[in-house]
């Protein structure tokens, strides 16, 4: 069944993007034969509706091939588990090289485990291959993550940083899938501490992290080269801050969930003042 699910993505790939690649091309040659700026405006757009459909597609094929990984994974380590159990007698333990660094693979109910046993637990150098397919490479003792690891998740996130009492906890990197990042401290699994969130559109948080959420005080920067400097909640800015515009200016105010509340003092680039009221709907 697996071997017949690449030549359809194929299939898709060639159906869906080929011909919008000709659609594309079509619009291109008129759009170098038209002379009226009315008619090229609205070919332009014609081309930008096109391209976005072209990106859905190649992300809606990139999903599809996630998850038929997913899947084969999961068959793998599955029929993997099965065999290993009838071939030993046993779902508890498979000693492969029982020497001086105390190497052996045990299977359990949500897993496989690789690597160093010390009195009958994970202690040292190991690896856990879950049965959904995630997998955690890293330092164990008594039985559980602690230390430094890496854990590759099935979303195609993966963390690499320290861990303890099983949870990330300490300094780490959390990488996403679509291209965001987070370097900071963790605690108890969550963002919580300093740390700086990168975004893949160019945007960049540096502050204070609570639960997960952006929340204390913190700096933003955006791509277009605007700043905010001030008090962040839930992932949100609340409070005080300043926000500092690309073309010199500078405005001083109170934010409530991410709106300028309140009175709101503007210092001009060319050194004018400007007072605003803002209200909340």
């Amino acid at each position: 069944m697996e071997n017949q699910i690449l030549p359809l993505i194929n299939e898709q790939i060639y159906a869906n993007n080929n011909n919008l690649l000709l659609e594309l091309m079509n619009k291109l040659e008129n759009l170098m034969r038209d002379t009226n700026d009315n008619v090229v405006i609205q070919r332009i757009k014609d081309i930008i509706i096109i391209t976005n459909k072209i990106i859905t597609n190649c992300n809606q094929i990139r999903q599809d091939i996630q998850n038929l990984n997913t899947n084969l994974n999961l068959r793998f380590t599955s029929l993997e588990l099965k065999l290993q159990n009838n071939s030993s007698g046993s779902a508890n333990l498979n000693n492969i090289n029982n020497n001086n660094n105390n190497f052996q693979i045990r299977t359990y109910n949500n897993g496989r485990y690789e690597g160093q046993i010390i009195n009958n637990k994970r202690e040292g150098k190991g690896a856990f291959y879950f049965i959904d397919g995630s997998k955690y490479e890293g330092d164990w003792k008594n039985d559980i993550r602690e230390g430094k690891g890496i854990a590759y998740f099935t979303s195609g996130n993966r963390y690499e940083g320290n861990y303890k009492n099983n949870l990330r906890e300490g300094k780490g990197i959390f990488y996403y899938a679509n291209g965001n990042r987070y370097e900071g401290d963790f605690k108890r699994d969550l963002k919580d501490g300093k740390g700086i969130a990168y975004y893949f559109n160019g945007d960049r948080y540096e502050g204070d992290f609570k639960n997960n959420f952006q929340e204390g005080k913190g700096v933003a920067f955006f791509s277009n080269g605007d700043r905010y400097e001030g008090d962040f909640k839930n992932n949100l800015k609340e409070g005080k801050g300043i926000f500092y515009y690309r073309n010199g200016d500078r405005e001083m105010g109170n934010y409530l969930k991410d709106q300028r509340v309140g009175k709101h003092v503007t210092l001009k680039a060319n050194g004018d003042v400007a007072t605003n009221m803002f209200f909340i709907n």
